[in-house]
């Protein structure tokens, strides 16, 4: 947990400033029982407890903070396609059938998301399109063969390539190589979206929890979830709660590592509108290991995301941590200010596949989502939620995602993470 967080959204998130008004959960304060139990109120834990209710069973779900308070509310808002791994990555390691199948899975999480949007009625600024930008010359190669590779062996068509050039003037800046535009893609804003989850989810008849820590899962007996002032036990609980997992699961503490992102939001200076940057209103995220990610918001402004670490203490400066890598793409954006600045935390994997799993009987997890849980998890969730009803086969399908161990144990995993990040992010630059 980042040291300058609250039980409430954080104070610096444009997110938390135009929600709305958001939604409110009681505290539990009681034992409880429920067909299912969830700890986590992020896109997982919520998509579940929606889809779990919509099939009549009862749920109740724990929450520490406020829904969407976690990676949920607080992330770059893309859409992107795919698993977080390509489908040359994932044919190398397990297959053409396979990877075409995960591919296939990944599809389906995408349309969910805007599914639940549309029948829900979900207010999240959602738009479309997304570009993926080649920062080094020598990338542009490989990239053009993804889109064919796409194209001719995926029947996926949505993804077009865009010489330097006219990629200059879609994106208000020469300096990425070329890029491919996806128009599958989009981008929106997380925190309404996960409020609206809850929303639906409540209306559905789940019951939401917020500001409820739970302290332990105990490894024995009946599945149970304890809290600091009651206990809810259930047939089956789902551990949804990502990089906020410490002391609860030394199998989920070894696999899944949290680290911290950054994000700012500029003033208004009419992005994604004609005449300024961004003009076709396109989220985009770059080529570099360290991603950089940006999009115009729906009041004009340029909300970027750099720069991670690996550490529970946040930069003295989030604004100016951010900003100069804003810098190196839009240096004209010098004098503007920076009017929204926060951070969060994610997790990821060694390989950046999710971790998916049944940890015991009756014992559930997903997490590890590596910057593509915008999609991904919603869809865990649901997935989650069909295993629990007797509907595992999507679910057994990704818990087939190997998910080894970071080396160094719960101690030394941060340091070894830093070190290989540090050597990727000196990669990126070279």
């Amino acid at each position: 947990m980042m040291s300058s967080d609250t039980a409430d959204h954080p104070a610096g998130s444009y997110y938390a400033a135009t929600m709305g008004e958001a939604p409110a959960f009681p505290v539990l304060d009681d034992d409880a029982r429920a067909d299912v139990a969830i700890l986590g109120g992020g896109y997982t834990g919520l998509s579940a407890a929606l889809h779990l209710a919509e099939k009549g069973l009862d749920v109740v779900l724990l929450e520490q903070n406020r829904v969407g308070w976690g990676a949920s509310g607080r992330n770059g808002g893309q859409i992107h396609t795919g698993q977080r791994r390509d489908v040359d990555w994932l044919e190398a390691r397990f297959g053409y059938d396979r990877a075409r199948r995960l591919w296939e899975m990944a599809e389906s999480a995408v349309y969910l998301v805007r599914d639940l949007i549309g029948r829900h009625g979900i207010d999240c600024d959602l738009r479309e399109g997304l570009f993926h930008v080649m920062h080094k010359g020598r990338y542009v190669e490989d990239a053009r063969r993804h889109v064919e590779v796409m194209r001719d062996h995926y029947n996926y068509e949505r993804l077009e390539w865009w010489e330097r050039e006219r990629l200059a003037e879609a994106l208000s800046t020469p300096v990425y190589f070329g890029g491919w535009r996806d128009a599958c893609g989009g981008h929106l804003h997380p925190l309404r979206f996960a409020q609206g989850l809850a929303r639906a989810a409540a209306k559905a008849g789940a019951r939401l929890c917020e500001n409820t820590k739970v302290t332990a899962i105990p490894p024995d007996g009946a599945p149970r979830l304890v809290t600091e002032r009651g206990t809810v036990t259930a047939d089956t609980i789902l551990v949804a709660g990502n990089g906020y997992l410490a002391g609860l699961d030394p199998d989920l503490e070894a696999r899944v590592m949290p680290i911290n992102n950054f994000v700012l939001a500029t003033e208004q200076i009419g992005a994604g509108r004609p005449g300024g940057l961004i003009p076709g209103g396109e989220a985009i995220s770059d080529s570099r290991f360290v991603v950089h990610y940006w999009r115009p918001t729906a009041d004009g402004r340029l909300l970027f995301g750099g720069g991670e670490t690996y550490t529970h203490r946040p930069p003295s400066d989030v604004a100016s941590f951010v900003k100069k890598h804003m810098l190196k793409i839009y240096p004209q954006l010098k004098d503007v200010k920076v009017t929204h600045a926060w951070g969060g935390t994610l997790a990821v994997t060694v390989n950046r596949l999710p971790y998916l799993r049944r940890l015991r009987t009756g014992v559930y997890a997903s997490c590890g989502y590596s910057g593509q849980g915008v999609t991904i998890a919603p869809y865990a969730g649901k997935i989650i939620a069909e295993a629990i009803a007797d509907r595992p086969a999507e679910f057994d399908e990704m818990a087939r995602f190997p998910c080894p161990p970071f080396p160094g144990g719960k101690w030394l995993r941060a340091p070894s993470l830093a070190a290989a990040m540090s050597w990727f992010a000196l990669r990126d630059r070279l």
